[in-house]
C-alpha cells in the first residue's frame, strides 16, 4: 500500500535545534561527515531553545589551574543534596575546558584581562567555575556551522510520536505545526534535546508565554521518552527563580557579581557574597518583599558593561522592558518576584536518566540539555552532553542497519490526528483550556506541597485527560499542535505530582517543601524516584533507585 506520508532515513536523528541539539548535530558530522544527521526542530533552529541569541557566561568550566572536576562534584553534592549521579556530572567538568577552547576556536568570546587571565566568577559553593562570556551570535553561529556540514535541518516541526522496534528506539514522527503534514524518520540513533517543561505554571502576569524559559518546551521530550520506556527521575523537583518582576528576565548574577546591592522592602541589605535563591524566596513569603536590585553606586562603565550583557547577549526585549517602565538603572531599583514553577534538568533535577555516555534506558535513545537528568548542567551540560550523544549515537549507527518500519504506529498517530480536528465544534479555545490546566498547576503543585494538594493535582489532570475530547475547541493547524503541546503539560503535571507524592520529605528548600513531611530524611530518601511506562500502557509506575558515586 503507497504511504500517504513521506518516510526518510538518518543515521542520527535529533529532536530539538537548540543549544545541546545544535552542539549534537555538529559533533556527529565531524566525527562522519558522511552520515546523515537530521534534525526536527519545532521552532526555528537559527534561533530557537533556551539561547536564542546568547548567555552571560558558560556556567561551568574546570579551568587548570583554579578548579578540578573533583571540585565541581563536591559542589554539586551540596546543591543536590546528595541525590546526584556522580559519574555524570564528574565527565561535564572534566570535558568542560576542552568544549569552551573549542567555542573559543570558534570565535566565541571569553574575555581576559591584559595577563591573558580568563573572568572566571564564583557561583557555587565550592570552587569558581563560571567563565564570563560575551558572545551575542552564539546561537546563530552554532546554525551556521550546521548548515554549513550539511546537517538537514527540518524546521517548524514537532516531534509527536518515537518509533519503537522491539525494545529499540529507531526514529520518530514529526508534524509540520503550520501546515499539519506529517514526516516520518526512521533512525539509527536518536537524541532528545528538546527542552523542559518551561511552559508548566502560570507566570503572575497572566500571559500564557510570558514564562523564565523558552515557551516552546512543554515537556515534549519527557513524554516521548516515556512513551518509549524510558526512566525519568527528578520530578518532584519543582523549580522557581527570583527574577525581574513582570518580564521574568534573568538579572541575578549579572548585576551581583558586579557590585550591584540587593535590598529588601523593608531596606535591609542582603548582597554580601551571592545570596542564594532560597533566601530572597523565602524573604518574599516572609512579607518583606519584593527584594530589589540597586546599581545607582555603581561607575558608569560598570553599569554600561551591564546594559550591554543584557540588551545584547542575554535578552534583547529586557531593553524595550526597561525603557517602557521608566527604569534607569542609574538612577532607580530593578523589583524581583518569584516566577512561575517549572520543570528543567539544566537549572534542576528533572530529565531523562542518563549515564555518562548520554544513553538512557532504552537501547537506540539518548539525552542532552534541559531534557536530560545532567544535574544543574546548565549551558556547559547542554554542549558537552550534546557533543557526547552524538559520540555515543554515531558509533552505535556505525554498528547496525535501519530496521523495518512499524506503519501501525503511524496509522495510530494519524487516526489520533483526525479526531482531535473533528472537535472544531467544541466550546473552549485551546488556550483557554491551558490556561485552566496551568492555573490549576499553580494551585495545587507550587511548593509548598502536601499530600491533599498533590491529590488534588493528579484528580484534575485525571479530569483534563477525560475532557479532552469534548471540551477544547481544535479547528485549525495551529489548534492542533497547541493540543499537542497541552497534552504534554498535563502530562508533566501527573509526573511531577506523583513523584511529589512519593518523596515524603522534604528537600533542595522551597523547591521540594512538604507542610506535612517538613524533615529531609536521608536514611530513606537520598536517592531517586524513578517514573516509567511499560508496554504502551498508561500506568505510571514509580520506582527508587541508588544514585551512582
Amino acid at each position: 500500500m503507497k504511504l500517504v506520508y513521506p518516510v526518510i532515513q538518518a543515521d542520527i536523528l535529533i529532536i530539538g535545534g537548540g543549544s545541546a541539539g545544535s552542539m549534537a548535530a555538529i559533533r556527529a558530522k565531524e566525527l562522519n561527515p558522511k552520515q546523515e544527521v537530521v534534525v526536527f526542530e519545532k521552532g526555528d533552529m537559527k534561533y530557537s531553545g533556551s539561547i536564542a541569541r546568547g548567555m552571560d557566561a558558560l556556567n561551568i568550566v574546570a579551568v587548570p589551574g583554579v578548579s578540578d572536576p573533583e571540585t565541581y562534584v563536591e559542589a554539586m553534592e551540596i546543591f543536590t543534596e546528595g541525590v546526584l549521579d556522580v559519574p555524570v556530572s564528574y565527565t561535564l567538568a572534566d570535558r568542560s575546558y576542552e568544549m569552551m577552547k573549542k567555542l573559543e576556536s570558534w570565535g566565541v568570546c571569553f574575555p581576559t584581562d591584559g595577563k591573558g587571565q580568563y573572568d572566571i566568577l564564583k557561583g557555587h559553593p565550592k570552587g569558581r567555575f563560571i567563565l564570563t562570556m560575551k558572545e551575542p551570535e552564539l546561537k546563530t553561529m552554532l546554525h551556521k556551522r550546521c548548515v554549513e556540514l550539511g546537517v538537514r535541518i527540518i524546521n517548524r516541526t514537532m516531534a509527536v510520536r518515537l518509533l519503537k522496534t522491539g525494545n529499540d528506539v529507531t526514529g520518530a514522527i514529526g508534524i509540520n505545526v503550520r501546515s499539519g503534514e506529517i514526516i516520518v524518520c526512521q533512525a539509527k540513533a536518536v537524541i532528545l534535546s528538546n527542552g523542559g517543561t518551561a511552559r508548566f505554571g502560570l507566570p503572575a502576569n497572566g500571559n500564557l508565554y510570558g514564562i523564565y524559559d523558552y515557551p516552546g518546551n512543554t515537556g515534549d521530550g519527557y513524554c516521548l521518552a516515556l512513551s518509549a520506556g524510558a526512566e525519568l527521575s527528578g520530578f518532584e523537583y519543582t523549580v522557581t527563580y527570583y527574577i525581574v518582576k513582570d518580564i521574568n528576565a534573568p538579572m541575578l548574577f549579572i548585576t551581583l557579581t558586579r557590585g550591584a546591592q540587593l535590598y529588601n522592602a523593608l531596606g535591609e541589605a542582603f548582597h554580601k557574597g551571592h545570596p542564594g535563591m532560597m533566601t530572597m524566596i523565602d524573604e518574599h513569603n516572609a512579607g518583606r518583599g519584593p527584594m530589589r536590585i540597586r546599581m545607582n553606586h555603581l561607575p558608569e562603565e560598570t553599569i554600561q558593561e551591564i546594559e550591554e550583557l543584557l540588551f545584547t547577549t542575554e535578552r534583547p526585549a529586557c531593553q524595550r522592558f526597561y525603557e517602557g517602565r521608566g527604569i534607569d538603572f542609574r538612577t532607580g531599583d530593578v523589583e524581583l518576584s518569584p516566577t512561575e514553577i517549572f520543570l528543567c534538568g539544566g537549572h534542576g533535577l528533572t530529565g531523562i536518566r542518563i549515564d555518562e555516555k548520554a544513553e538512557s534506558s532504552i537501547p537506540g535513545l539518548y539525552a542532552a540539555g534541559d531534557t536530560a537528568l545532567c544535574a544543574r548542567g546548565h549551558l556547559s551540560g547542554a554542549f558537552v552532553y550534546g557533543e557526547i550523544a552524538a559520540e555515543f549515537g554515531t558509533e552505535r549507527a556505525s554498528s547496525c542497519n535501519h530496521m523495518d518500519l512499524d506503519t501501525s504506529l503511524v496509522d495510530e498517530f494519524l487516526k489520533d490526528k483526525t479526531d482531535k480536528l473533528n472537535q472544531g465544534d467544541n466550546k473552549v479555545p485551546i488556550e483557554e483550556f491551558e490556561y485552566k490546566i496551568r492555573r490549576i498547576i499553580t494551585d495545587y503543585l507550587t511548593p509548598p506541597k502536601n499530600e491533599y494538594k498533590l491529590d488534588r493535582a493528579l484528580w484534575w489532570m485525571n479530569r483534563f485527560k477525560e475532557e479532552f475530547t469534548h471540551i477544547p475547541r481544535i479547528k485549525t493547524i495551529h489548534d492542533l499542535f497547541k493540543a499537542y503541546e497541552v497534552e504534554n503539560i498535563i502530562q508533566c503535571a501527573e509526573l511531577n505530582a506523583l513523584a511529589s507524592k512519593e518523596r515524603k520529605e522534604s528537600r533542595w528548600g522551597v523547591w521540594h517543601q512538604r507542610t506535612d513531611y517538613p524533615d529531609k530524611d536521608d536514611a530513606n530518601w537520598c536517592k531517586h524516584i524513578i517514573l516509567s511506562r511499560e508496554n504502551r500502557s498508561k500506568k505510571i509506575n514509580v520506582t527508587h533507585k541508588e544514585v551512582i558515586r
